[in-house]
């Protein structure tokens, strides 16, 4: 084995990626500021790295990115449709409240949505209505939600655009001597096998691998644990607050006293106001549900000369009301939320509702005051239905768990027509997906004009609005592409590539071409758990190349490899933004991934490496 010799733009390259990593690991800062920071540290040290300023700003570009920028628009499109809800309708019909069924069906509706349309918004649709299903049929909605993300994910290996990793690793094909892009259906007989045998998976080993974390039925008060903090209070008429607005005594809570209480509801003669939204003034005879500790509710009634209701727990139902309602979301990926409080984010003036906890993993956050939100956490918000909708529309989180009879599930004998109606632009949107799939398929223009072309076609039919299109796309992904992209370019230009491919080279000493082979899949997704798919494609990619031309082996079948691994993320929930959705929804601990992840994942690497060479060869 000869190793290259180490250059100073060399290290200067592996620092910064070191650097990338920590932060990325860490999220010290957004990563797609992060890659941004790369990009301009790989501009600024030009006569290190080799990569001008045109090149550093070049993936913005790249056909890859504007490609995945189109599919975001494109799967927006269908999913204004209702064609994702209708098919939770017949998932809903042909379970009947089976578990196997339940499983199989989401599995199998997932997998096969998420090959053409973006996994995230999917299962965004998805994770309140399994966990919908999952109550009615008795099982905990645990059992279901780490499925439905590795579903997702092994969709994605199905066509072309099914993830962002496949179009940018076929961007690296491209540059291929003798070869173009990967096709659209070119690797699909392989996803085919490695959706079967992933899906065989989950419905065996995995299913008793995969806990139980949530309780059936276990009501949102309980599963958050906030029960001990809702009180139930009485007002008499010498009471301090009567004739006051609801605002005006919050206020008065929060700055005279700096009493952390938050006023939920207000009963007054059999209606209930949400107290959040209204403008009520209070009056004797009152009854007002508050969230507050033990010590404050004690100094809260006697400074305000309010009574305490006894033996009265709160429950969930006793939140749900006409106008108000408990609801778990989960902050996605590039959420606005992210690194902003509750204050911060003025949730409580812009959308009427109130953070009564945070599950972050397997830690419960109840004293919620100046905690940080990150993506993955689930907030147990105090709102309306009308506000949820708001918020999944502009601030980047999805809706997890609503009370029983405020979801709406379908029962399999109920009409679905009425339950998820169906755009009357269904089969334009449907036309143009199909359209922009079978030119792309066809080779008759490349994928990235198919998909431009669709673009425009959905918002000239008004299948979306302008407004809709660009809120569609996830912007931070599109910058976390556009700056690691060069780090690519500056790995090639200053020999890194060609460095960490001389010692996994030696490799070929002792293993066969099909061992290195297997090799890259492992490390490729051992990067990808830890940092992200895009990350470990662009970084992996040049290698893979590099190493298969040294060893006489075929570049393209180690491109594909490094492509179906950066799909296989299961073993952590930061590897993929679809673990994270059902991090705190499902309950689960870090090893939780680890235990059904990892040998998903191992499995994937005998399957996906013996059918690269049966099919494509090494």
């Amino acid at each position: 084995m000869v190793l290259e010799s180490v250059s100073v733009g060399m290290l200067v390259v592996f620092a910064l990626i070191v650097a990338a990593l920590v932060l990325f690991v860490t999220e010290a800062i957004p990563s797609d500021f992060t890659a941004i920071g790369v990009l301009v540290a790989l501009a600024v040290l030009e006569p290190y790295t080799g990569v001008s300023s045109s090149e550093a700003i070049s993936g913005f570009a790249s056909s890859a990115t504007v490609t995945i920028l189109a599919m975001y628009i494109l799967s927006a499109g269908v999913q204004e449709t209702g064609v994702v809800e209708r098919l939770g309708v017949y998932l809903a019909r042909v379970t009947g409240g089976d578990e196997r069924r339940l499983l199989a069906a989401t599995v199998g509706t997932t997998g096969l949505s998420a090959g053409v349309v973006n996994n995230t918004p999917v299962v965004a649709v998805f994770v309140p209505m399994v966990t919908g299903l999952a109550e009615r049929a008795g099982v905990s909605p645990s059992k279901l939600l780490l499925p439905l993300s590795y579903a997702a994910m092994l969709g994605g290996t199905l066509t072309l655009i099914g993830t962002s990793t496949n179009l940018l690793v076929s961007d690296f094909a491209r540059e291929l001597p003798g070869r173009g892009a990967i096709g659209m259906f070119e690797f699909t007989p392989l996803g085919v096998v490695v959706f079967l045998v992933g899906a065989a998976y989950l419905l065996t080993v995995g299913r008793r691998l995969t806990p139980a974390r949530v309780p059936v039925e276990a009501a949102l008060t309980a599963a958050f644990d906030v029960e001990r903090h809702l009180v139930r209070i009485d007002v008499p008429e010498e009471s301090w607050v009567v004739g006051r607005r609801i605002e005006e005594v919050r206020e008065e809570f929060a700055a005279r006293d700096a009493l952390d209480v938050d006023v939920l509801l207000v009963e007054r003669d059999g209606e209930a106001f949400h107290a959040p939204a209204s403008d009520q003034t209070l009056a004797a005879g009152d009854v007002v549900t508050v969230r507050a500790s033990e010590s404050t509710t004690e100094r809260l009634l006697d400074r305000y000369g309010l009574r305490r209701r006894r033996d009265e727990d709160v429950s969930t139902a006793d939140l749900t009301t006409a106008s108000s309602t408990l609801a778990e979301v989960v902050v996605l990926p590039g959420s606005r939320l992210a690194g902003e409080t509750a204050a911060s984010a003025r949730l409580d003036e812009q959308y009427d509702s109130t953070v009564l906890a945070v599950q972050r993993g397997d830690s419960l956050l109840d004293d919620v005051d100046g905690v940080e939100f990150r993506a993955g956490d689930s907030l147990l918000l105090y709102t309306t239905l009308a506000d949820v909708e708001q918020l999944e529309d502009r601030e980047g989180v999805a809706l997890a768990h609503l009370p029983e009879g405020m979801l709406d599930v379908i029962e399999p004998e109920a009409d679905e027509a009425a339950v998820a109606p169906l755009s009357p632009k269904t089969p334009l949107a449907l036309g143009i997906m199909g359209g922009v799939v079978a030119l792309a398929a066809l080779g008759l223009v490349p994928i990235v004009i198919a998909a431009l072309g669709g673009v425009v076609a959905m918002v000239a039919t008004d299948c979306l609005s302008p407004s809709d299109a660009y809120d569609a796309v996830s912007w931070n992904v599109v910058f976390l592409l556009a700056g690691v992209l060069p780090l690519g370019v500056a790995m090639e230009r200053t020999g890194g590539a060609a460095f960490l491919s001389s010692l996994l080279v030696g490799s070929a000493d002792v293993l066969p071409v099909l061992g290195v082979l297997a090799l890259f899949f492992l490390l490729t997704g051992a990067f990808a758990s830890v940092v992200t798919p895009v990350a470990s494609a662009v970084l992996m990619s040049p290698i893979a190349v590099d190493t298969a031309t040294r060893i006489d082996a075929v570049p393209f079948s180690f491109l594909l490899a490094v492509l179906f691994a950066a799909s296989a993320a299961f073993a952590t929930p930061i590897g993929y933004q679809t673990n994270l959705m059902v991090y705190g929804p499902g309950g689960y601990t870090f090893m939780d991934y680890v235990r059904v992840g990892a040998p998903l994942q191992l499995l994937l690497c005998v399957v996906v490496t013996l059918g690269i060479g049966a099919l494509f060869g090494v």
